[in-house]
């Protein structure tokens, strides 16, 4: 899928790469949003959004057209879990909780059809190819589908050189609110055990040649070095815009009176 070639190209450059994770909301006009205001990639979150299966397939589907990356996070890694997922059509996964690089052998059994992998391909997806030939497939959809595992638990932190490594792992992702619980300081992001973490999977990615997916403030986190950003959920950024506007409006008006 050329979005998917047009991101790995991106993300490789070194560049600051830019999304957004939609949570709360998802239509279809998003991709359209994004795409003017400068953005790069979008995902889908399925681990906690409510989304309607065909508003989730049409968002896919208008991204495949435009060329514009969408991902989805499916709630598991699981074969079955993975397999409907890339049913959708999307470019890529982010994958919640990874916590050993064998996880990422099942997701690999469902993103590829037989003889590498055990996927039977159906759904809005088929659209992506223009035969279902084998070859049109790896070629097509295999080749350049994105994955990112979000490292979450100690666990998975232990293990984060085997699945930075894992030949299916684009680049090596966090889940920060998730792994701060786990180490023991649930949403303290500079707690020196959150800070170790974050080093100890950013350098898991540096020995195998693959960048850290991070997710948060863009300005900060671009100050530390990171370039493939996650940097805000639509929703909560409208309602942050929101309450700056509707109080720089009443302090305006309390000033001239």
């Amino acid at each position: 899928m050329k979005a998917a070639r047009i991101l790995r190209e991106k993300i490789a450059s070194g560049r600051i790469v830019t999304g957004v994770l939609a949570t709360d909301l998802l239509w279809p006009a998003l991709v359209e949003y994004l795409r003017k205001a400068g953005y790069d990639y979008l995902i889908i979150d399925l681990e906690h959004g409510a989304h309607a299966e065909q508003t989730v397939s049409e968002v896919c589907a208008l991204g495949r057209m435009v060329d514009f990356p969408v991902l989805i996070r499916p709630i598991d890694s699981d074969y079955a879990t993975i397999r409907r997922t890339i049913d959708f059509g999307p470019c890529g996964c982010l994958l919640p909780c990874v916590e050993a690089a064998t996880a990422l052998d099942e997701v690999r059994d469902g993103i590829y059809l037989p003889p590498r992998g055990r996927r039977r391909p159906g759904g809005p997806g088929n659209y992506w190819v223009e035969d279902f030939q084998y070859e049109t497939w790896k070629r097509e959809v295999e080749d350049f589908f994105i994955v990112l595992p979000q490292i979450e638990t100690r666990h998975g932190l232990a293990n984060a050189d085997a699945i930075a490594a894992h030949e299916i792992t684009t680049a090596i992702a966090i889940g920060p609110y998730d792994l701060s619980a786990d180490l023991g300081v649930c949403g303290t992001m500079d707690a020196p055990q959150m800070r170790e973490a974050v080093d100890i999977i950013r350098r898991a990615g540096e020995r195998v040649g693959k960048t850290m997916w991070r997710i948060g403030d863009g300005p900060g986190l671009a100050a530390e070095g990171f370039t493939f950003l996650c940097i805000a959920e639509p929703m909560a950024a409208l309602k942050e815009t929101l309450r700056l506007k509707n109080r720089a409006t009443r302090e305006k008006g309390s000033s001239t009176e």
